[in-house]
């Protein structure tokens, strides 16, 4: 049974996008294409992957050695059915993270830095795109909040953006 937490936040997710029209015909679908050699794709969120079993045609699943180890890449062929999409492409370039600020912790949603290599919409920040897909995005990640698997991953995802920061 796939965890009703996803389901919901996936659900949020199904239609909204980051621009009011296909941000694809922006970069023409950057983030979608693939290069041989490249190992790239998306990280599923907890509890994510009972979706592609089986795994569907055109999708492969390792676990990830770069990002955050052990957890479950899923790749593509860079054209799927737009319902078979993982969260981490649902919200693209977004991404939650929860993070300690003034000795609080707080969940928030940000630009996932690994994305300005591809995505053009990345110079706006999160205010350059459609208000509804950002709140869409911040409303599910409330909703996988509740899980402590969840909270667990955007730790972590939060702990590797700091990282990444501090060696710029």
């Amino acid at each position: 049974m796939f965890p009703e937490s996803l389901v919901a936040a996936r659900k949020l997710l199904e239609e909204i996008t980051p621009l009011q029209t296909d941000c694809g015909l922006v970069c023409g679908g950057a983030c979608c294409q693939t290069h041989p050699g490249e190992e790239t794709g998306m990280l599923l969120f907890p509890g994510e992957e009972a979706l592609y079993q089986p795994l569907p045609a055109g999708f492969s699943l390792r676990q990830d050695d770069g990002v955050l180890p052990g957890m479950l890449l899923l790749t593509c062929g860079g054209v799927c059915d737009r319902a078979l999409r993982p969260l981490a492409c649902r919200m693209f370039p977004l991404t939650p993270v929860l993070s300690v600020r003034d000795g609080r912790e707080r969940l928030s949603v940000r630009m996932d830095p690994r994305a300005f290599a591809v995505c053009p919409l990345c110079e706006g920040g999160v205010r350059g795109m459609d208000a509804a897909f950002a709140q869409a995005v911040l409303q599910s990640a409330r909703i996988l909040n509740e899980c402590p698997e969840h909270q667990a991953y955007f730790r972590a995802l939060g702990r590797y953006f700091e990282r990444l920061r501090s060696w710029n």
